[in-house]
């Protein structure tokens, strides 16, 4: 690895952001490892502690981290076109190929062959979310109190139906007074300074001002859009719970799912239990973030209330104001926080706030997986034996390093399979 990054083209970053949309499978920790690959090691645009530093950074935030990543090297590269041209360039293609899947899904899901193959995405999708129970766990609970925190966490969404957003505001409270109190706790090396000849952008503020006053201005004219149509009712206030939750989605996509389906299929009815591990195992299936399943959930939404639309304009228009939602203010946040964030590196309070959030989101990752195995797992109070196997299976695969996107479309087959003779 080189000692130093060198920069490159605007027009050669842009085609790398690009290609990157379209195969970057695997969830944030592929994502993140396919871009160090890339970046790090194989291109040396930027150097490894920069690297660690933006990552460090994108994991405070709510959010996908390694699209937030994206953006934060874009920036690093190319200032603030750069960012916008790597944020788009890393969702973009999931975005389209997750419509088509959803429409497939909406108008043919419970016909034939598809019903089966969405039968044997479940169980893989419940495997998938106990796995990451186990590997955040790992990273997550260093001290007992990160095992207090997780339980806590778990008790209080699974019992009593606490908020994910007041989950997340105990756990950054009682981390800074842990913060506080362990004042002997190791530095950390995010303040290495850097060689790197890119890291000049940070110290130059984007007129933040302007910033705000534009994220102001692109939240606002959607609102202003849907007031001025006969809009069905439901896109209102999809636009207004997914720019909401864009601010409270710490911890990724699987604690972003539990908070989801609190709320979409408990609160407002959206789709149901079944339809959001279905629109995960889609999400699973296709590049990109993947909280990209909130989009399914905003497409379901749309489908299932359209008056006085056709289902598919609702579904596609509650559908693209959820991505819009979910991704714009990642943007924001980097491009407002990124010129500052040098002077936050190796802070000991930051840090314990971050290991207190990362600890409650493994609870809330258990609940989760607690609710999407009672839906799949079991059927009517009796054992579902296919789908038992199945996530058995996945999960001794994801033990063994198998990757996702090749378990979801092996469950999918096996699915497809069992269907046939009408096993399932």
């Amino acid at each position: 690895m080189n000692a130093a990054a060198s920069a490159p083209s605007l027009g050669a970053a842009a085609r790398y952001w690009l290609t990157l949309g379209w195969i970057n499978f695997g969830g944030p920790a592929g994502q993140i490892a396919i871009m160090h690959r890339d970046l790090v090691e194989k291109r040396a645009w930027i150097e490894e502690q920069r690297f660690l530093h933006a990552l460090n950074y994108c994991m405070l935030l709510p959010g996908p981290e390694a699209m937030q990543l994206a953006i934060y090297i874009g920036w690093l590269l190319h200032g603030t076109t750069g960012g916008v041209i790597a944020g788009i360039g890393f969702f973009l293609p999931a975005v389209l190929i997750l419509l088509l899947l959803s429409w497939l899904y909406a108008s043919y899901g419970h016909v034939g062959p598809i019903a089966g193959v969405l039968a044997g995405f479940k169980p893989v999708v419940v495997a998938i979310v106990l796995f990451a129970v186990v590997t955040v766990g790992r990273r997550a609970l260093e001290r007992a109190e990160h095992f207090v925190l997780a339980a806590a966490a778990f008790l209080a969404i699974q019992f009593l139906d606490v908020p994910f957003p007041l989950i997340v505001l105990g756990a950054i409270g009682i981390g800074l007074l842990m913060g506080f109190v362990r004042r002997d706790a190791p530095a950390t090396s995010a303040g290495v300074a850097s060689s790197s000849p890119i890291a000049g952008n940070v110290a130059r503020p984007a007129r933040p001002l302007r910033l705000i006053a534009l994220w102001i201005a692109l939240t606002v004219i959607p609102l202003g859009v849907l007031a001025m149509i006969q809009a069905p009712r439901v896109l209102k206030p999809v636009y207004l719970f997914f720019t909401q939750a864009a601010f409270v989605t710490f911890g990724g996509a699987y604690a972003v799912l539990a908070y989801v389906n609190q709320a979409a299929v408990q609160q407002f009815g959206w789709l149901t239990a079944a339809q959001a591990v279905d629109g995960f195992a889609l999400a699973e299936t296709t590049p990109g973030p993947l909280i990209m399943v909130l989009q399914f959930v905003g497409f379901m939404a749309g489908w299932n209330a359209p008056e006085p639309w056709t289902p598919a304009a609702a579904a596609l228009s509650a559908a693209l104001l959820t991505s819009y939602a979910t991704f714009v203010p990642s943007f924001f946040f980097i491009l407002l926080g990124a010129p500052y964030i040098e002077r936050l590196r190796g802070v000991r309070w930051l840090d314990a706030a971050l290991a207190a959030v990362t600890a409650a989101v493994v609870g809330v990752i258990l609940n989760l997986g607690v609710v999407f195995g009672t839906a799949v797992l079991w059927n009517r109070g009796e054992g579902n034996a296919f789908a038992l196997a199945v996530a058995g299976l996945a999960a001794l695969a994801l033990w063994r390093g198998v990757k996702v996107s090749w378990l979801v479309l092996g469950g999918g087959f096996a699915g497809l399979l069992a269907h046939l003779p009408g096993w399932i």
